[in-house]
C-alpha cells in the first residue's frame, strides 16, 4: 500500500499544496528524504512565483499530479551537507531552480545540459529516481543532490534574485545559444512580464539596442524609463508596427498566451532569429513565407543546464541584475495567483517563505 506524502520519507516538511484543478493552495504536511552523501539540505528563505506554477496548479497542460507543491525559484541557506559534498557548507546561501535530477551519465548530461536529459527530474510535479514524487519551494525546506544546487552571488538580494533561477536562465540561455549577445545589434523583446523585463536587462548588459513590443501602452514608461529599453512598440499602433519592419536582428518572445507570430517575423531583418520561450496553452500558427523569403529562423529554448545557470547567476552578480518583484506572504498566494492570471504584477511575485510560512495553530 502506497505511503502518504507525510510518511513517505523520514524528514517532516511543511508547505502549501493544491489538491485539484481549482488550483487553490492550502497548508500541506509532507516529507523529505534524509540528507544523503551527495545531498544538500536547504532551509528555504524565498521562492519566486512562476507563470508555469499557475499552469501546473490548474492542470492547463494536462499532466499535473495532485497534490502539488509548486515553486522552482528557490533561495535559501544550507543546513546540512553529505559526506561527499565539498562545494557547499552549512550557512552558505544557495539557489535551487527548475530541475533537481537527471541521469548524469548520458551525452546530454556530459555536456552540462541536464535540462534536456530524457530522465530529467523537475523540482516539483515529477518523479525522482527512487520512485517518489518531488515537491517544490512553497515549503520550508528541500533536499537536493549537490549537482543541482547553485552558489548565489554575495551581492545579490535573496528575494529579488530568486526569479533568476527560472525567469533569468529562461532568457539568458537562448540569448547565449542563438548569439543574441553582439554589442550594437538590435533585440526585440515581445512581452514585458516576468521573463521579458529580465531579457531587457540582459540585453542592455550585453550592449544591445533593445525594443520592447507589448499590447499594453501602460508599459512604455516602465520599459524605457525604469528598465532602460531604447524603444517601445505598441502592437495596436499600425504606424509603429510598420516602422519596425526589417529593423531587428533578434526577437525573444516571452509571451505566454496565444498570439500571432507573423508581425514579429516581419520585424526581423534577413537572417533574423525569433526565439520563443513563453509556453502558451495552445499551438501557435507559424507563417512559412516570411521564413523562406528572409532566411529567418524560429527557435525555442528550455531554461539551461547547471553550468550555464551558474554562469548566468555570476553574470547577474557582475552586472547587479535582479528581478523587479512584489514580496508577498504565504497567506497571499491564492489572491496573487488570481492577479498573476491577469498579468497584474510588476514583474514577479516572490514569497517570503522564512517569515510567513507556518503551520496552522491546531489548539484554536
Amino acid at each position: 500500500m502506497a505511503k502518504t506524502p507525510e510518511k513517505e520519507h523520514p524528514r517532516k516538511a511543511f508547505g502549501w499544496a493544491a489538491r485539484d484543478p481549482s488550483g487553490i493552495l492550502s497548508p500541506f504536511d509532507f516529507s523529505r528524504r534524509e540528507n544523503g552523501d551527495h545531498d544538500v539540505t536547504v532551509k528555504i528563505l524565498y521562492c519566486g512565483v512562476c507563470h508555469s506554477d499557475l499552469h501546473h496548479l490548474k492542470d492547463d497542460w494536462g499532466f499535473t499530479k495532485y497534490p502539488i507543491v509548486p515553486g522552482h525559484e528557490i533561495v535559501g541557506l544550507v543546513t546540512s551537507v553529505g559526506s561527499s559534498v565539498h562545494k557547499f557548507k552549512v550557512r552558505d546561501r544557495v539557489g535551487v531552480g527548475v530541475i533537481v535530477g537527471s541521469c548524469q551519465t548520458c551525452d546530454i548530461c556530459e555536456q552540462s545540459l541536464e535540462n534536456y536529459c530524457p530522465k530529467v527530474t523537475f523540482t516539483y510535479n515529477s518523479t525522482y529516481h527512487d520512485g517518489t514524487k518531488t515537491y517544490g519551494g512553497y515549503s520550508d525546506m528541500i533536499v537536493v543532490h549537490q549537482r543541482f544546487v547553485l552558489q548565489f552571488p554575495d551581492n545579490l538580494r535573496s528575494d529579488a534574485g530568486a526569479p533568476l533561477l527560472c525567469a533569468g536562465i529562461a532568457v539568458y540561455s537562448p540569448m547565449k545559444y542563438y548569439g543574441m549577445t553582439e554589442p550594437g545589434k538590435h533585440l526585440g523583446v515581445a512581452g514585458l512580464g516576468g521573463l521579458g523585463h529580465i531579457a531587457v536587462k540582459f540585453g542592455k548588459a550585453f550592449g544591445l539596442k533593445v525594443t520592447v513590443i507589448s499590447t499594453s501602452s501602460k508599459k512604455e514608461d516602465e520599459a524605457i524609463k525604469k528598465l532602460g529599453a531604447d524603444a517601445f512598440i505598441l502592437s495596436s499602433d499600425p504606424a509603429k508596427m510598420e516602422a519596425a519592419v526589417n529593423t531587428m536582428d533578434y526577437i525573444i518572445d516571452t509571451i505566454a498566451a496565444v498570439h500571432p507570430l507573423g508581425p514579429l517575423l516581419s520585424f526581423l531583418k534577413m537572417d533574423g532569429k525569433l526565439v520563443t520561450v513563453g509556453l502558451p496553452e495552445k499551438p501557435l500558427e507559424l507563417p512559412i513565407f516570411p521564413l523562406v523569403l528572409g532566411r529567418k529562423l524560429v527557435g525555442g529554448s528550455d531554461i539551461g543546464g547547471m553550468k550555464e545557470t551558474q554562469e548566468m547567476l555570476d553574470f547577474c552578480g557582475k552586472h547587479n541584475i535582479t528581478a523587479d518583484i512584489e514580496l508577498i506572504s504565504m497567506d497571499d498566494i491564492n489572491s496573487s495567483m488570481e492577479r498573476l492570471a491577469k498579468s497584474d504584477v510588476k514583474y514577479r511575485f516572490v514569497i517570503d517563505i522564512a517569515n510567513s510560512l507556518s503551520r496552522p495553530d491546531c489548539s484554536m
